[in-house]
């Protein structure tokens, strides 16, 4: 499969709230790392992530992945994802996001997802309050810390 096709899949799937179509796309051992909740790993898990723990709170997704690049073993795009949130406080909002998902390849299958998204304006649109969003930024900034490539940064 293609990238541009796979994109497709995965952005359709998610917004079909259909897990098991979502989760073929990724090796059987492959890991989803969610931005808000954390590390998905093997195809069940990663099922359960789409049609449980995405739809838990939000409903009416919309992906779409832009200027796709890929060198067979990493794929990289740009993409827009919004939902309509099902959180009391956001008051039906739809949250907006931006990102870049980076893809580890195998295969033809995802085999590591991992994606940098520009949270804030979400924060806003689903009406959090400060105390909220200072907690989810600083459980972001851990798991930056905690990642290989960060030791350079934190080396004294």
């Amino acid at each position: 499969m293609d990238a541009t096709t796979m994109l497709r899949t995965f952005c359709d799937a998610v917004e079909a709230r259909d897990g098991k179509a979502f989760a073929q796309l990724f090796a059987e051992d492959g890991v989803y790392h969610d931005v808000f909740y954390g590390a998905f790993e093997g195809r069940e898990k990663i099922a359960e992530l789409i049609d449980d723990w995405f739809y838990r709170t939000a409903e009416d997704f919309r992906w779409v992945m832009h200027d796709p690049v890929s060198d067979g073993k990493t794929l990289y795009a740009r993409y827009t994802f919004s939902y309509r949130s099902k959180l009391p406080e956001a008051k039906g909002n739809r949250a907006m996001f931006e990102g870049v998902s980076i893809m580890q390849l195998r295969d033809g299958l995802i085999a590591t997802y991992h994606e940098v998204a520009n949270t804030a304006p979400a924060f806003v649109d689903l009406n959090f309050a400060p105390e909220r969003i200072a907690k989810i930024v600083a459980k972001q900034g851990a798991a930056l810390k905690a990642r290989d490539e960060m030791k350079k940064h934190l080396a004294k």
